[in-house]
């Protein structure tokens, strides 16, 4: 565990080296970064379905706690796209990554930040793995409403004392930062103001993209649309499956991002990219 100062903030990050040879294809391999959900969620979500595999099979892992959330700082405001791309840029400097193009890997409103960030800077992203991300202006809209009504739940509430008073010590953590980032910061008001991709904005993204979502997600029309525009853009569907593809599927979705992140790696070669500033 370590903790970096990026962007006037401290991050929680987890680096994991690559464990085999692969890696030694030179300084164009992208570092693959990890970009968790929102709230609950941090950066152990991904490690054991794909984080430490994919550092099993050669690529270079980061894995940090977006602002506010898990151990990363908790400031009041900043919760909108563009400083959510300065923050990656601030620390992948900070990791002294910024020679190294990357691959980020998103799940749910990680998918969304790893696509702001590939149309702000093309030049950084390699590839990018979106896990369920929500890209409609739908789905805005029901997720504040839906934050906005948990942190009315949340305000003053006793459940984090009384989850501590059962042991339930995880539990009790996760209640007390969701009650911090819904009552404490502007992370709802940040989302309401935000805007919903454009087919003009898949249409620029150059790279290498695998969008995966559960067959059942009210997600997939969006992803159909950006896997239509984006001319790199490849739309896996997984039958049975809901929004939460990264629990429900471990195994199968396991296989596809491992080929995706070794193809992009592949075509990567021994290309560097600019230097991140």
């Amino acid at each position: 565990m370590a903790f970096v100062p990026a962007n006037a903030l401290r991050f929680h990050v987890q680096r994991l080296p690559a464990a085999t040879a692969a890696a030694a294809t030179g300084p164009g391999r992208p570092v693959v970064v990890f970009l968790h959900g929102l709230v609950v969620d941090n950066l152990s979500s991904f490690y054991c379905p794909l984080a430490l595999p994919a550092a099993r099979a050669g690529h270079e892992v980061v894995l940090y706690d977006l602002r506010g959330h898990g151990r990363s700082e908790r400031p009041t405001t900043g919760y909108d796209s563009a400083t959510a791309v300065d923050d990656l840029v601030s620390l992948l400097g900070a990791l002294g990554l910024g020679h190294r193009r990357v691959h980020l890997v998103g799940n749910s409103h990680g998918g969304t930040l790893a696509l702001h960030t590939a149309l702000a800077r093309p030049d950084l992203i390699a590839g990018l793995t979106l896990l369920e991300p929500p890209l409609g202006g739908a789905w805005v809209e029901n997720m504040v409403d839906t934050l906005s009504a948990a942190a009315l739940s949340l305000e003053d509430s006793p459940v984090p004392a009384e989850l501590l008073s059962l042991r339930l010590r995880k539990a009790a953590n996760l209640t007390a930062i969701a009650d911090d980032l819904l009552n404490r910061t502007s992370l709802i008001d940040d989302m309401a103001a935000s805007l919903p991709f454009t087919p003009a904005d898949y249409a620029r993204l150059s790279c290498p993209a695998l969008i995966v979502c559960g067959e059942h997600s009210e997600l997939v029309p969006e992803a159909r649309e950006l896997a239509r525009h984006a001319p790199r853009a490849t739309i896996e569907i997984l039958p049975g499956l809901g929004h939460d593809v990264l629990k429900e599927s471990s195994g199968v979705l396991r296989k596809s991002v491992l080929a995706h992140l070794d193809a992009t790696a592949a075509a990567a070669g021994t290309r560097t990219g600019a230097p991140v500033r």
